[in-house]
């Protein structure tokens, strides 16, 4: 295989803006086919290949059609949470190499069934998850790998991003979040926080999550947001969202890490991922941007003199960050995507293994429906299934990027 031959199913804004932004503008890619359910956006992202690349590829609102076709290699699967795991089960089951994005699943047999069914076809699978590539949480695996920051005894992560409008304009966008927030209750998003801990902790790659409790405040956020800006919507008034607007839930590691996650997206707020690792000898904070290292910073009552002083240690950036072109960085949430897309090319033209396979995609999706379950039960702990069946001991740990 010299070009990966691409069936993209799910048009939306994620998907359209890596066919936009990325996938036809590397020449590791072939754009083989689109699939929506919608045939506008079918049109849309057929008429964006053909800008980019001049020709036209496959559209059909069949995803069955593409797995059928012999010219495709990859299936990226860009659709909702509630259809892309079922989606990635077909297309190994026909004989593709999966990239499924991220979010959480509804049902623990849901990571089950992905996990089996790549046991039995044994086909390429590749999670998105994208934060893994970001240029901070790279620069930090760096350092921890280096021993900079001692002992790692706790991480933090959020998804904390003003959904509102989005939620609240879902039926007039065909997005899907508005119906996930009026039914669960949960951390419905947790691989954008996870992804990079797990890299940090290593974890189903020599430790691994044994337990898990979560709390959710009350649902305000999205009533309050629809009264003032949407009153006069009919199908939204007086509608009871389940979605607590803050959840917090906490992992315990088998190596005795804590691990704290906080969704918060109905809410004002500004952007955070709130990245953040402690350990016996520093830490990192993605909020304030700041490191602090014992011995080496001076001690404030205050944190403020250190805010954004993690660009003083940017000789700890990976390779790819260091060398990274100005076009790369213009794109794709300032360039994760465009390394996740490289990185990807390279797993299927050289046969490089997955630093984000189907046993991490369970793992950090799984957190959704234990977290719902431990939420419905008081904060109850939920213990945290093993999908690796134990290999998670001996398995290698694989950083996404090179680190030197």
């Amino acid at each position: 295989m010299k070009q990966i031959s691409i069936a993209a199913i799910g048009l939306g804004c994620r998907g359209y803006a890596l066919l936009r932004d990325i996938l036809t503008k590397m020449p590791q890619y072939r754009i083989d086919s689109v699939c929506d359910v919608y045939p506008d956006r079918i049109e849309r992202a057929a008429g964006i290949v053909e800008k980019n690349c001049g020709y036209r590829p496959f559209g059909t609102t069949d995803y069955h059609e593409l797995l059928g076709r012999s010219s495709v290699d990859l299936c990226m699967i860009f659709t909702s949470w509630t259809s892309h795991t079922g989606l990635a089960v077909e297309a190994m089951e026909a004989g593709k190499a999966v990239a499924m994005e991220v979010g959480g699943a509804h049902t623990l047999e849901e990571c089950q069934k992905l996990v089996g069914t790549w046991e039995k076809t044994r086909m390429p699978f590749f999670f998105l998850e994208n934060c893994c590539f970001g240029k901070r949480e790279t620069m930090v695996l760096h350092m921890v790998r280096r021993g900079m920051f001692g002992e790692i005894v706790h991480c933090r992560g959020g998804y904390r991003h003003d959904l509102r409008t989005e939620i609240a304009y879902g039926r007039e966008n065909r997005h899907y979040r508005l119906e996930e927030y009026k039914a669960y209750n949960r951390e419905n998003y947790p691989t954008h926080e996870l992804g990079p801990i797990a890299k940090v902790l290593d974890l189903g790659r020599g430790n691994r999550i044994v337990s898990l409790a979560s709390f959710a405040s009350k649902a305000a956020g999205m009533e309050a947001f629809i009264r003032d800006r949407k009153p006069d919507d009919e199908t939204l008034r007086g509608v009871h969202f389940a979605q607590g607007d803050i959840v917090t839930t906490i992992l315990r590691c088998e190596d005795g890490q804590t691990v704290q996650m906080t969704l918060d997206t109905t809410l004002p707020r500004s952007y955070s991922r709130d990245f953040s690792v402690y350990g016996t000898l520093g830490m990192y904070s993605e909020e304030s941007d700041s490191i602090f290292i014992d011995k080496v910073s001076k001690e404030y009552w205050s944190a403020a003199p250190t805010w954004g002083n993690a660009k003083e240690y940017e000789d700890y950036l990976v390779p790819h960050w260091k060398d990274v072109a100005r076009g790369v960085t213009e794109v794709g949430h300032g360039g994760m995507d465009w390394f996740e897309m490289e990185v990807l090319a390279d797993c299927l033209l050289k046969g490089n293994p997955s630093p984000l396979d189907v046993y991490d995609a369970a793992m950090m999706m799984a957190v959704s429906p234990l977290s719902e379950k431990s939420i419905r039960e008081g904060g109850a702990v939920q213990a945290f299934p093993d999908f690796t069946g134990g290999a998670w001991k001996t398995r290698p740990v694989l950083d996404v990027l090179p680190l030197e």
